[in-house]
């Protein structure tokens, strides 16, 4: 054969491949508003930059016909490229190949990217749209699940895994997004769930519709699954690009830094009437998260689910920040189960990749209620303590109103390794409020009005806390940008480090 026929053959084999399932099935994709696996991983990546691997690769089923269904690729594209100009590893699975089942070579080309990502220290991203396990191949395809969970695990912490759920993802397919860093799902063309309508019908007798059991729309509202909803497979390519832009390579890096023309030392003079002047009257947090940042931009994760703590990435002069806030607009800030689990995968996350920490913090208390305590208000809220408390990256606080009682010591106290914390005049420290407080203290008092006026004087301002040091400066709300810009920048090459051990035991 000359050598022309053989680069021929080679281009035919390529064209095979690209064409997965055929181009009926590509309409099927197309007509269900979804992008095709290629298509999708030519939008999240560097136009040009992507570098394919294992394109040839087919696999070796020879059980129920399968000998005669062979498409070079078997349902899944891997491999890597640029994303912004930072090196990314990735895997597009292609449901027009055998309904984008997992194979064991299927499963093989995605763990090869995984060790290559895991080896030169840059993020996996997981383009999910499978019909689950190729039963044809019975335990070989579900051993190909567990070699990829047992890769999402020791890549955790090392190096950000982003999981997009762009089609079906049922059974234990899920626990790979599960483990990862983000999932984002699509609305009204994604879904996950271990068991699906049909097995609950049987078992339990419920019935429940695909898009209710575990649509993105489900899963980023009631069960905080998924981190982001996005409306489009487009939708949800730019947000994993706009994602990564936050978030270093590898545990050993920084996020990279983005110039920005917004000034370091910009006043805003209308914080200093933001908070309202009746201490139970509700706020947006988002609009004094925008106000500070850099360009006004703020990239909210989880911002369906609990949203009683606002969570996701702002700069300050150009450097990434991770912020946890109260937000009063919605349950008064309070601290309950969903919020408290949202808040410490997140401080996780950011003190996994060197992302520096802002707290700002609102908060009555823990949410009261049987439905909390029995459902372990006391364990989940530890988890968002510990969080806080074992983060070792640059932690800044900034009350703004209310810090009560145990929530003033989980949210990035100063007696937990805070760096920095800073409260505005309005700031109000204390085990509880004033007329909770009062109840206790003068318990049938007949000057009850008297005594919560001068328990108000005496103990909701910040001058205690910063008497004693807890509180390191009482600001006026319109430097805020610039104090925070200047305290992160002297904590920039902060060094603090966990007694020597295996890991943790982090209340689960």
């Amino acid at each position: 054969m000359t050598l022309d026929l053989k680069l021929e053959e080679l281009e035919r084999r390529k064209r095979e491949s690209e064409l997965g399932g055929g181009e009926a099935r590509i309409q099927r994709q197309h007509n269900e508003g979804k992008l095709t696996a290629r298509e999708r991983i030519a939008m999240l990546f560097d136009p040009g930059s992507f570098q394919e691997l294992d394109q040839l690769v087919m696999h070796r089923n020879t059980d129920f016909g399968m000998d005669k269904q062979r498409v070079p690729g078997d349902g899944v594209v891997t491999g890597y490229g640029t994303v912004q100009g930072r090196l990314v590893y990735a895997f597009a699975q292609d449901f027009t190949v055998f309904g984008g089942s997992l194979s064991e070579t299927h499963a093989a080309k995605i763990v090869k990217i995984m060790d290559l990502a895991m080896k030169n220290g840059a993020p996996i991203v997981g383009l999910n749209d499978s019909g689950g396990a190729r039963i044809q191949e019975g335990v070989v395809s579900l051993g190909g699940y567990a070699d990829i969970f047992l890769r999402n695990t020791l890549a955790s912490g090392v190096v950000p895994q982003i999981s997009a759920i762009m089609g079906p993802c049922a059974g234990g397919a899920v626990y790979s997004p599960a483990i990862t860093d983000f999932i984002l799902m699509v609305k009204k063309t994604s879904y996950m769930f271990v068991t699906g309508p049909d097995v609950i019908k049987t078992v339990t007798h419920e019935e429940v519709t695909k898009e209710k059991l575990g649509g993105a729309e489900t899963h980023s509202q009631t069960s905080g699954v998924a981190h982001f909803a996005a409306d489009s497979d487009e939708d949800c390519l730019a947000t994993i690009r706009e994602l990564l832009s936050f978030i270093p390579s590898n545990n050993m890096e920084e996020a990279p830094r983005v110039a920005t023309r917004d000034d370091i030392n910009r006043v805003d003079a209308s914080l200093d009437g933001f908070i309202p002047e009746n201490p139970n009257q509700p706020y947006e947090i988002r609009d004094l998260i925008k106000t500070i940042a850099d360009e006004g931009h703020f990239l909210e994760v989880h911002q369906n689910y609990a949203r009683n703590l606002v969570v996701g990435f702002i700069r300050l002069n150009g450097q990434s920040i991770g912020v946890v806030a109260n937000q009063p607009a919605f349950l008064a800030g309070v601290l309950d189960i969903n919020a408290s689990r949202k808040g410490a995968r997140f401080v996780r996350f950011c003190d996994a990749f060197n992302v520096p920490l802002l707290v700002l913090e609102d908060v009555p208390g823990f949410l009261p209620g049987t439905e909390q305590e029995y459902g372990g208000i006391i364990i989940h809220g530890a988890k968002l303590l510990y969080a806080l408390a074992e983060a070792t990256v640059p932690k800044i606080t900034v009350i703004t109103r209310k810090a009560y009682g145990g929530a003033y010591c989980v949210m990035n106290s100063k007696h937990i390794r805070a760096d920095m914390n800073f409260a505005y005049p309005t700031a109000e420290i204390a085990v509880m409020g004033a007329e909770g407080a009062v109840n206790i203290l003068y318990r049938g008092a007949e000057d009850r009005e008297a005594k919560v006026a001068e328990y108000k004087e005496k103990f909701a301002n910040p001058y205690i806390a910063a008497e004693r040091g807890y509180v390191d400066e009482i600001i006026e709300p319109r430097f805020t940008r610039r104090k925070l810009i200047t305290a992160f920048a002297m904590l920039r090459n902060k060094r603090d480090s966990n007694p020597p051990k295996k890991h943790g035991n982090i209340p689960l």
